[in-house]
């Protein structure tokens, strides 16, 4: 029930809608809604990163530079086709930017759009605005990685690659992460002038990130579901034979599973995600299990 509500709900938000079909785009609902979130998270995050170097620059030595529109469209850009561009020239495979200028166009509009904003009308992140969001978030970010990762990877000239369970990872990987990794690499949201910086991915922990392992890990799971590539549709089975037992078991490997759906598949990574993105909200904002009172209780005991 819960899987069909998200599915519909993915029908309804995918369909394209005007006046984009009335250009012949196939730009959604949920496409306009993903792109305003990311540009409304990028903003906050420059804001929050200067406010933080107001406070450590004391006295007021370190340099500031005027903030660009052009500077931080590209920031928003390198996000979305980033990781895309650095993975597609090694699979032959072109990226969706140089096909068509349509997405490209929507995020640089968007971007004006949010800028425009008074500071008054951004809100500063908080366990009330981001908790509803991680569900948004889970639903674009299922859609990143059950429906755009693997077809650039199956659509690959080269047969060792795309029927490779290696590429479709790490394709995911890269194409999921490639873009925050270099915007963060060249201090693109800092108020500073452009500079190499170390990514929080290559800090301590930074491998624990939610972002960074969940990529592989859903288009793993989406992958299996649907036998993206003839190495899932093995592991279907073979999961099937550890959990099926009887007299399944006793068919081996050899006894196929059938694929699920894509929009079941992809309605069941989102729940997933949405889950996980929850538990990153709670972590952050320390509610629930994550407080600080509950922590020290479970220490104590």
């Amino acid at each position: 029930m819960v899987l069909a509500s998200i599915a519909a709900a993915y029908q309804y938000g995918l369909a394209p809608v005007a006046p984009f079909t009335w250009l012949g785009l196939a730009t959604s609902t949920l496409d306009i809604v993903a792109t305003i979130r990311l540009c409304m998270a990028l903003r906050q995050m420059r804001e929050n990163l200067r406010r933080q170097h107001d406070v450590r620059a004391r006295p007021k030595s370190a340099e500031v530079e005027e903030r660009s529109f052009v500077r931080d469209a590209l920031a928003t850009l390198l996000v979305v086709y980033g990781g895309e561009a650095l993975i597609c020239p090694y699979i032959s495979v072109t990226p969706s930017f140089v096909l068509s200028g349509a997405t490209p166009l929507l995020c640089v509009l968007i971007q004006a759009l949010v800028e425009a904003l008074p500071t008054s009308a951004v809100p500063i992140p908080s366990f009330n605005v981001e908790f509803p969001l991680s569900f948004l978030d889970g639903l674009n970010r299922a859609v990143l990685l059950c429906t755009i990762v693997p077809p650039i990877v199956l659509a690959s000239p080269v047969s060792g690659l795309s029927e490779s369970p290696w590429v479709l990872i790490l394709g995911s990987f890269v194409i999921a992460n490639g873009g925050f990794f270099l915007v963060n690499l060249f201090s693109f949201l800092l108020p500073t002038p452009l500079a190499l910086t170390t990514p929080p991915e290559l800090l301590p922990y930074g491998w624990t990130t939610t972002d960074l392992w969940c990529a592989p890990l859903i288009t793993a799971v989406y992958a299996t579901l649907t036998h993206a590539q003839p190495f899932w549709a093995d592991v279907h089975a073979g999961l099937g034979v550890l959990a099926g037992g009887g007299g399944y078991a006793a068919e081996g490997v050899n006894a196929k599973l059938e694929p699920v759906d894509t929009e079941t598949a992809r309605a069941a990574c989102a729940l997933i995600l949405a889950g996980l993105f929850v538990t990153r909200t709670m972590r952050t904002f320390g509610v629930g299990l994550f407080s600080k009172g509950t922590v020290e209780k479970i220490k104590t005991n």
